[in-house]
């Protein structure tokens, strides 16, 4: 504990540490605006690909991530607007804007997850390898959870957004981790392994429409 307020005071003697530190809503902003350059960064990767090896899988990737990155892009924008100042009308646009974004990521994730079945796309890790990419997706949970918990009385239109942008990632970070988890560890018969990758894709591009067709009604009632 000693440690982590030592690091926060030293961390709040500059002006962006002391927001950081004191702001929630900028601290989120701030999470958003990592993570659209880290989907921006995915997206030129696998458009790239793509283009090259002539792939269907690739620019369907590309498309995913341009999609998040798109989303995660508008809050930012919403925030370097407005700042705190920003309407609500401007926030639950966005939000309008963002349940719109999720139905068509849903879209996109059944395109992936039909190509990955029917093309048998699956990436095989080693068991290191594996287990770290298990941990940060539960690290993902995990802070997607404290996040709904400490935020649930926040009114923030914005917040609501970047935090719903969170779940859908996560959820296609489970779909991801389960169809690796399968080729690396078990000794599951294929047609086994295609059924189970087959309804837990079913169920998480269900849940990511239903996040959207929510933040859009949602959007348009408030707004």
């Amino acid at each position: 504990m000693n440690v982590r307020r030592a690091a926060a005071d030293r961390l709040a003697k500059t002006e962006l540490g002391r927001r950081i530190v004191g702001e929630q809503r900028f601290r989120m902003v701030l999470t958003a605006a990592l993570g659209f350059l880290l989907n921006l960064l995915y997206a030129l990767y696998h458009g790239v690909l793509g283009v090259i090896g002539m792939s269907v899988w690739f620019i369907t990737m590309c498309a995913y991530y341009t999609v998040l990155g798109t989303m995660r892009l508008s809050a930012v924008l919403c925030e370097r607007r407005g700042g705190a100042a920003a309407s609500d009308d401007t926030e639950y646009f966005v939000m309008k804007l963002s349940g719109v974004l999720l139905v068509l990521l849903s879209l996109v994730l059944a395109a992936v997850n039909y190509i990955s079945l029917s093309q048998n796309i699956t990436a095989k890790y080693g068991e290191i390898t594996m287990i770290t990419i298990a941990a940060y997706t539960f690290y993902k949970i995990t802070m997607a959870v404290i996040r709904a918990v400490r935020q649930r009385k926040n009114p923030s239109p914005l917040l609501a957004v970047i935090r719903t942008i969170s779940y859908a990632e996560v959820a296609a970070s489970v779909l991801t981790l389960q169809r690796s988890m399968l080729v690396s560890f078990g000794a599951i018969d294929s047609a086994k392994v295609r059924l189970m990758n087959a309804l837990t894709g079913a169920g998480i591009c269900l849940f990511v429409l239903m996040l959207g067709i929510f933040m859009t009604i949602r959007g348009i009632k408030k707004g």
